[in-house]
């Protein structure tokens, strides 16, 4: 094999790695927008008292994530 071919093995393989690590960012942005469901729900609950504003910054925060992560890496 000619230092060429190595190369754009090499190449390759480096690329197949990104984009595996772009499709696994991808899968992982969908579950963190999943748990969003679960903190809406605790924010029925009418015993959360003083937890209620915990469970709000937690929900804006996480929003503030996803639209950071949407605007980075757009889920097709």
């Amino acid at each position: 094999m000619s230092d060429f071919e190595l190369a754009l093995n090499l190449k390759a393989v480096k690329d197949r790695k990104k984009v595996m690590d772009i499709q696994t960012i991808k899968e992982r942005i969908l579950a963190v927008q999943s748990k969003r469901e679960y903190l809406l729900g605790l924010l029925e609950q009418p015993n959360l008292g003083t937890l209620r504003v915990d469970v709000n910054q937690a929900l804006e925060e996480l929003d503030e994530l996803i639209d950071e992560f949407q605007r980075t890496i757009p889920i097709e």
